[in-house]
């Protein structure tokens, strides 16, 4: 992670625009709407410390922005831009963690086509977690802390937004909503192809969602996601399914992934990560603690085997819809490690 020089830096608190893909726009967002156009700002920024061994502290930072613009042909579609950047792009010097155009139709559905990740990821569904590690996306504390071998460091499908993507996926309704990606038109891979579907029920004071998507991709060739290890290989597959019960205040989710490479050269990144956690809400407080497993090198019997087990438990209280605190306490790669951290959001 790139070293603080100040409070613009790639470690310091910066600020995040931006809506939840297939989501209800939020609150907080800073919008303006003009005649038919829709201009709509959201973000986070966070600085902290984090102790691996209880030993040096080190600084802990993260940052998303995104930004959208769309114009309102009617009540039912609209066309749009959409924009982030965020730690991960600075850390690799990328210009952008997503970019993309889309049309939407209430009801319908909605096109995407752009650089940005596949609806496998956009529907998967992630683990508790009221902390500010990024358990479910490339976490920070494998940044921070690393480990000793290959790390699947995502539980849920991600391929990445470097390659030209168009996703298509329906409207949610209230049971179900699916779609589908295609990309190619990079360096990385020859192609790509994409699938996820999600299922909800809701009764009383219960709540329940379920996921499951796929992903294939053709002649990885240097393929790697935020930072990780190279592939190398003839295809590569992944599936994952995820699973989350709402119940009152209790959040319960389980959730996993799996991936094979044929015939990889190189490090051996594939295999399989599963996690399990539960999260409960009380007034301006909120809990979790959730487990991660990421067993790479499983599927090849000349490949090293490496297992890494992390547990993290965490609190967050939010003082205000613009700013909260959280801490965590948790155990990877055998080393305990402390963290904490306020987050302001707008």
């Amino acid at each position: 992670m790139t070293t603080s020089k100040g409070f613009l830096s790639g470690s310091g608190i910066l600020f995040l625009i931006g809506i939840g893909f297939f989501s209800p726009m939020r609150a907080d967002a800073f919008g303006q709407q003009v005649g038919n156009f829709d201009f709509r700002l959201t973000g986070y920024g966070m600085a902290g410390l984090i102790e691996p061994d209880f030993n040096e502290p080190k600084f802990l930072g993260d940052f998303k922005v995104r930004a959208q613009a769309a114009y309102n042909v009617n009540r039912e579609q609209k066309f749009g831009l959409s924009y982030t950047y965020d730690e991960n792009a600075l850390d690799e010097h990328e210009w952008t963690h997503d970019a993309f155009g889309f049309w939407q139709w209430q009801g319908v559905g909605r096109m995407e086509i752009g650089f940005t990740d596949s609806v496998a990821h956009k529907l998967a569904l992630g683990l508790p977690d009221v902390g500010g590690l990024r358990i479910n996306e490339n976490s920070l504390i494998y940044k921070k802390i690393g480990a000793d071998g290959p790390v699947i460091r995502d539980t849920v499908i991600i391929s990445g937004h470097d390659a030209l993507r168009v996703n298509v996926v329906s409207a949610s309704s209230q049971h179900v909503q699916y779609g589908l990606s295609v990309s190619g038109v990079t360096d990385d891979y020859d192609f790509g192809v994409a699938a996820g579907l999600k299922l909800k029920y809701s009764e009383g004071k219960t709540k329940m969602a379920f996921s499951l998507g796929g992903d294939f991709i053709d002649s990885p060739d240097g393929y790697a996601i935020h930072g990780g290890i190279p592939v190398y290989a003839d295809w590569r597959a992944q599936v994952g399914a995820g699973l989350n019960v709402q119940y009152n205040s209790f959040v319960f989710g389980i959730n996993g992934r799996a991936i094979y490479d044929e015939n990889p050269t190189g490090i051996v990144s594939d295999g399989l990560s599963a996690g399990a956690g539960v999260s409960y809400d009380v007034l301006n407080y909120s809990l979790s603690v959730s487990y991660i497993l990421s067993d790479t090198g499983i599927w090849h019997k000349d490949a090293p085997e490496y297992v890494d087990n992390t547990i993290v438990g965490s609190v967050r209280c939010k003082y205000n819809r613009y700013v909260d605190f959280w801490a965590s306490l948790g155990l990877t790669r055998h080393e305990p490690f402390v963290a904490a951290a306020i987050r302001l959001n707008f």
